[in-house]
């Protein structure tokens, strides 16, 4: 009986360590649909988030490939396209400028700081000058990055705002309250005549958001909950808060939806489990 009971829990581990291998190096494409009476024909976007200096093929062969099949009309990108601590004595950032520069070549590329990118732009004496130095190289590149700033969009009903909040909106265990108009003091006000898009990195605050005007609100940060389980959903976010409220998925409030992506890569404990990379596609449906 006892033997035959181990021989069930060795399988159980050993599925679900094949389970942690498949979804830590593999990336799946999601999709999520949005009505909007602000634009005058269909959009499509392509959203990615927290990578993390991951690679899913050479130089990310197999990523840019899958955006290319999705052809979108512009790409945004929420941040944590690097790790905020040193690999080998230096910030690693290759990964992610690769891909934003290569997609910047075919797409209008528009990108937000992630609180990793926020961690080495905020402690110069531990990173020196290597935020600077991989903005520089982003802009270079024909990446649009928006830091507390908006830009609309020529040929397109839209406008785009990047949030650069402080690490203190990303400490952990305890949310920080955001004060009602903070944002205004940040971003300004947003647009009532244009589809107005927030990079926002951070799902916590998708209420103040969606006060503040965004139409459509992108995040990531959450890692999908590192581990999910069916029916219950992510287990644990970066914060350290036991199942969040926003783990994954599109969500939806006073006529506000936010795209929060399940990111594709990892920090620190490299595990998913029931939860492979995401890349996004967003399908804007004009209601005219």
């Amino acid at each position: 009986m006892w033997i035959k009971i181990l021989i069930v829990l060795l399988m159980l581990i050993l599925l679900s360590l094949a389970v942690i291998y498949h979804d830590t190096h593999s990336f799946v494409v999601r999709s999520y649909d949005v009505d909007s009476d602000k634009v005058d024909r269909d959009y499509c976007y392509v959203f990615l988030s927290d990578l993390h200096g991951y690679t899913y093929g050479k130089d990310n062969e197999r990523l840019l490939k899958a955006i290319d099949e999705i052809s979108p009309d512009i790409v945004l990108c929420t941040g944590d396209m690097l790790i905020g601590h040193k690999i080998d004595g230096e910030i690693q950032y290759q990964a992610g400028l690769h891909v934003l520069a290569e997609l910047a070549k075919k797409y209008p590329v528009y990108a937000s700081n992630g609180n990793h990118e926020q961690k080495i732009k905020t402690f110069k004496s531990v990173y020196g000058e290597v935020f600077e130095e991989y903005r520089s190289k982003l802009l270079d590149a024909g990446v649009i990055v928006l830091e507390n700033e908006s830009i609309e969009i020529s040929d397109m009903p839209v406008r785009i705002t990047g949030l650069d909040l402080g690490l203190e909106y990303f400490r952990k265990v305890v949310k920080k309250e955001m004060t009602p108009g903070y944002l205004q003091t940040l971003i300004g006000e947003s647009s009532r005549d244009k589809l107005q898009l927030l990079l926002a990195h951070n799902p916590q605050y998708f209420r103040e958001y969606a006060d503040w005007g965004a139409d459509i609100s992108f995040a990531g940060h959450v890692h999908g909950g590192i581990v999910r389980l069916p029916f219950i959903g992510g287990i644990i976010s970066p914060s350290i808060a036991l199942f969040p409220k926003y783990d994954g998925g599109k969500y939806e409030l006073d006529g506000k939806t936010m795209i929060l992506s399940r990111g594709l890569g990892t920090h620190t404990i490299h595990v998913r489990m029931f939860n492979p990379g995401e890349l996004d596609v967003i399908r804007i449906h004009s209601k005219k």
